[in-house]
């Protein structure tokens, strides 16, 4: 049995105005609300919507055998709520059929797991929330922002409770093997890999319209007979892509929406079916683990992280940004803490790279700048200003006592617990030493033992050199009793006898 993996990514950013260096310190809004309520709304209503209703329409036609998973982040679903609630009401919907699987990640689309451990869990779980209270599910597979992924994230992960994560099918990680399969983690073999596939995902969200491309105009019969015809034993493929792909990236007039209402049927006569990830993750057995060294993305021809970190402008906001975390996370102010999940949004850096040649176009559709540099420069006036926020709560100097003895405590309990974990370490491991020791060693008594047993024989010895003294009585005692028994034995002699 061949199955697909249908998952659809939903994410806006929140813009920031453009803010000028006079206005740090005096104004705490760094949001375009008008540029906010535009964009979002005009996507909804291109793309968002109408991909949701055929979605609802291709689980009525195929009574529930169509199925998919949604990708939404934190901040898209704010500014839905505030802007296009109807687009709330329609995933709701889709929950609702039972046949749409949300999936976890982090709030604010942020690098957080690239940096800050802690910030990424604080992060992954808010949005696990906002997924349950909103569409009452309670997620199971991870997507992290833009599909960011390597071993050294895999033990978190798993420890989060998560049963599965989807990245990237990068040809750099796989070399020969397919991305059609379940692998798991090198560093956590419980948690199972899904790889995205690229060339599947791909002829619909980037060459579906193009007509240079040999195999336009693409059809659905077309499409699944691809998927059908691969090697039997891959049974999985997963198709990743953002949803305003439908709609936006490939205009209505194109067809797309028709092309994606046409899969199912064509799926169910060449047997492939629409599972969502946590069946695949559940059906499916891993065939052998895939180690990722240093962490990749779905971004770029390169599929790492230089898309958001690639030159000295992204690294200097990125660190500036992070700087702060521990002082934020510290405070109780609601206003900041919302200011600094919306600012770690991946966006902001990607809007900063300074690529060339097809990355470099591709960042420069996306941006609202003008330049790197001009992206650069407004983001480092907002991040100054909210910088001067934090030293309000939690001065950076070294005279606040407060700050300080928090994070003195948080260190010692840290340097603390480490210290008891590696005695405790050192004692089991000196115990199976002493064990082993002991079933190597041969029968030999101990040099205790040997004492003990000297003294018992001592203690023996010493009553017995007090009975000699008691013997010699006794042979003293005979000649006595015999001269007793002779004077008993004499007859008596008569007084005359005596004379």
């Amino acid at each position: 049995m061949k199955a697909i993996c249908f998952y659809f990514q939903i994410h806006q950013p929140f813009r920031l105005k453009r803010y000028r260096f006079f206005d740090i310190g005096n104004d705490h809004y760094y949001y375009d609300d008008f540029a906010n309520d535009d964009i979002i709304t005009r996507i909804a209503q291109r793309s968002y919507i109408p991909a949701a209703e055929t979605l609802l329409q291709m689980i009525e036609e195929s009574n529930g055998k169509f199925k998919c998973a949604i990708s939404v982040t934190g901040t898209a679903l704010e500014q839905f709520e505030q802007y296009v609630p109807e687009f709330i009401d329609l995933l709701k919907k889709l929950a609702d059929t039972g046949c749409v699987e949300f999936l976890a990640e982090t709030n604010s689309h942020s690098l957080a797991s690239l940096n800050d451990p802690e910030e990424f869990a604080i992060q992954v779980r808010n949005h696990d929330m906002k997924i349950e209270r909103l569409f009452g599910q309670k997620t199971k597979v991870l997507r992290n922002t833009e599909l960011i992924y390597c071993d050294e994230m895999a033990p978190q992960i798993l420890g989060m409770g998560y049963k599965g994560v989807i990245t990237e099918g990068a040809k750099h990680i796989l070399g020969w093997k397919s991305p059609n399969y379940v692998y798991c983690a090198a560093s956590a073999p419980k948690l199972k890999i899904l790889l995205k596939n690229d060339k599947f995902s791909d002829d619909i969200s980037l060459r579906f319209s193009n007509p240079q491309w040999d195999q336009y105009p693409l059809n659905a019969d077309t499409y699944i007979n691809w998927i059908a015809d691969t090697p039997a034993e891959e049974q999985i493929i997963n198709l990743f892509m953002n949803m305003e792909v439908f709609g936006d990236f490939q205009p209505r007039e194109t067809g797309i929406f028709q092309f994606l209402a046409a899969l199912p049927r064509f799926a169910q006569e060449r047997g492939v079916e629409f599972w969502t990830p946590s069946t695949a993750i559940a059906k499916l057995k891993p065939v052998a683990e895939l180690s990722v060294m240093h962490p990749i993305s779905w971004s770029d021809e390169a599929r790492d992280t230089s898309a958001w970190l690639g030159n000295k402008l992204q690294n200097e906001a990125f660190n500036k940004l992070y700087s702060v975390a521990e002082r934020v996370r510290l405070c109780d102010d609601r206003r900041l803490k919302l200011d600094w999940e919306r600012l770690q949004s991946a966006d902001h850096f990607f809007y900063m790279s300074t690529k060339h040649m097809a990355d470099g176009t591709a960042h420069a559709a996306f941006s609202p700048y003008e330049t790197p540099f001009q992206a650069f420069t407004n983001y480092m006036n907002v991040l100054a200003d909210f910088i001067v926020r934090v030293e309000e709560q939690y001065p950076l100097s070294i005279e606040n006592e407060e700050l300080n003895a928090l994070l003195t405590t948080i260190r010692n309990q840290a340097t603390e617990i480490e210290a008891l974990t590696k005695e405790t370490e050192s004692m089991r491991k000196n115990i199976e030493h002493f064990n082993d020791e002991l079933k190597a060693a041969p029968a030999v008594e101990a040099p205790a033992e040997k004492a003990e047993k000297k003294a018992e024989k001592k203690a023996e010895k010493k009553p017995a050199a007090k009975k000699a003294p008691a013997k010699k009585a006794e042979k003293a005692k005979k000649p006595a009793a015999k001269k007793a028994a002779k004077k008993e034995a004499a007859p008596e002699k008569t007084e005359g006898e005596t004379k």
